[in-house]
């Protein structure tokens, strides 16, 4: 499975966002910083505006900040808000066509799979992604180990 780079680009977004709480935030300067097309910002952007994660301010002055606390944006929310569909075979899809539907045992196994990556994002949070602000520059991701219920997981 792949996250499109609509969702890759949301996250590092958000996160630069996260990054400065005490200031608007520009798409221009969110795509300095990480080298992206400001036209595949802007659309992020919108997306990430109506889903509730930003807010935006327009005019001159205006810019970005995040609608809530890092703590509150869960990652597995954000992630199934900017994907359009998560479907891993054709037979968890519309328009199935497999002459296998109904007889294959994979489809279960793929579905429990997705179902496992999901439910690991909902494990964490915007927080949990972000560190202290640097001298200037893009967010960095957490160097210590995260710990989710008693196990370590590598950042």
């Amino acid at each position: 499975m792949r996250l499109t780079m609509m969702t890759d680009y949301a996250m590092r977004l958000l996160m630069y966002v996260g990054q400065h709480p005490e200031r608007l935030c520009t798409i221009a300067e969110v795509a300095r910083v990480y080298g992206i097309s400001e036209a595949h910002l802007m659309k992020v952007t919108h997306q990430l505006g109506l889903n509730g994660w930003i807010e935006t301010v327009r005019g001159k002055g205006g810019g970005m900040r995040l609608a809530h606390p890092p703590e509150k944006i869960g990652l597995g929310a954000v992630v199934r808000s900017m994907e359009s569909d998560f479907y891993l075979t054709e037979c968890l899809g519309t328009g199935n066509h497999c002459i296998l539907t109904g007889s294959c045992r994979l489809t279960s196994i793929v579905d429990e799979a997705l179902g496992s990556f999901l439910r690991t994002l909902d494990g964490y949070t915007l927080a949990d992604i972000l560190r202290p602000p640097t001298s200037g520059g893009a967010p960095e991701l957490h160097e210590r180990p995260l710990v989710r219920q008693g196990r370590v997981r590598a950042a």
